[in-house]
C-alpha cells in the first residue's frame, strides 16, 4: 500500500469524523426547529385555516323547542375556526330561551358545535292574563297550552301575585306526593306565605310558604284518614289544625 493511499484514507477517516461532530453538534439544533415548525404549522391548521373551521351545529335534547329554534339563539359563527369559537356566549345564549333550564356546548371535531339541550318540565298550569302557561319547579313560566293538560295541576294567582310567590307555589306542586298530588283541583297563590290547595272533593288546606313541605305532606295524608274536616291548616307542620 503506498503512502499516498493510505494518506487519502486517512483524510477520509477524518472528515467523516468531523462530519458526525458537526451533526452531533447540529442534531439539537435542528431537532428544535422541527418541533417550531410542526408546532406553527398545527396552530395555524387549528386556530387560522378553513380546513378546522365551523360548517355546522349539532343539536340534541330539544323537544318543546326545535332545532331550528336552538341553532338560531345559539347564532354559532359559521366559518369561524372551531377551536376560537366561545363556547361559554353559545351556551349563555341558548339559556336565554324560556324552555331551556341549561345547556352544554362543545366541539366536535373537525367542523361541529354540538349543543345539548335540557328543557324544562312543567308542574303546573298557571293563568296569566288569559293564557294558559306551563310553569316548571323553578316557577318559571315557559310554554303556552290551548288547553290545561289534566295531569297537571292548575295554579291560581291573585291580581299581585309576584314571582317569587309563583316560585314558592311551583316548589310546593313539585313536593307533592303522587297520591296527594292525584286529589289537589288547583292551588290558589297569594303571597309567598300564602298558598292553598283545593282539593277535589271540595275541602282546602292552608299549606302557607313551601318550607317543610314534605313533612306538610306527611301531617295532611295522616289528617285527611284521621279527621273529617273542611279546612286544614298546616302551615305549622308541628301544630296542624282543622275546621
Amino acid at each position: 500500500m503506498t503512502e499516498a493511499s493510505t494518506d487519502l484514507r486517512t483524510r477520509k477517516r477524518f472528515a467523516r469524523r468531523q462530519w458526525a461532530r458537526r451533526w452531533l453538534n447540529w442534531k439539537p439544533v435542528l431537532a428544535v426547529v422541527l418541533v417550531l415548525v410542526l408546532l406553527v404549522g398545527t396552530v395555524w391548521l387549528v386556530f387560522f385555516s378553513s380546513y378546522l373551521s365551523v360548517t355546522g351545529v349539532d343539536v340534541h335534547g330539544a323537544r318543546l323547542l326545535s332545532d331550528s329554534q336552538v341553532r338560531q339563539a345559539a347564532a354559532v359563527p359559521e366559518g369561524q375556526a372551531l377551536a376560537r369559537v366561545d363556547l361559554e356566549r353559545i351556551r349563555t345564549r341558548v339559556e336565554a330561551l324560556a324552555a331551556v333550564r341549561s345547556a352544554d356546548v362543545s366541539r366536535e371535531w373537525p367542523d361541529q358545535v354540538r349543543i345539548d339541550v335540557t328543557e324544562r318540565v312543567p308542574v303546573a298550569v298557571v293563568e296569566i292574563a288569559g293564557q294558559l302557561r306551563g310553569m316548571d319547579a323553578d316557577g318559571v313560566v315557559f310554554r303556552d297550552y290551548a288547553q290545561a293538560p289534566p295531569d297537571l295541576p292548575r295554579v291560581v294567582t291573585g291580581n299581585d301575585t309576584g314571582n317569587a310567590a309563583l316560585r314558592e307555589a311551583a316548589l310546593v306542586v313539585a313536593a307533592l306526593p303522587a297520591d296527594l298530588a292525584a286529589k289537589v283541583d288547583h292551588v290558589e297563590v297569594e303571597t309567598v306565605d300564602e298558598i292553598t290547595l283545593d282539593l277535589r272533593d271540595g275541602r282546602t288546606v292552608r299549606w302557607g310558604s313551601s318550607a317543610d313541605s314534605d313533612l306538610k305532606a306527611e301531617v295532611l295524608a295522616q289528617l285527611l284518614v284521621a279527621r273529617k274536616a273542611q279546612t286544614y291548616d298546616v302551615s305549622v307542620p308541628g301544630q296542624p289544625t282543622t275546621k
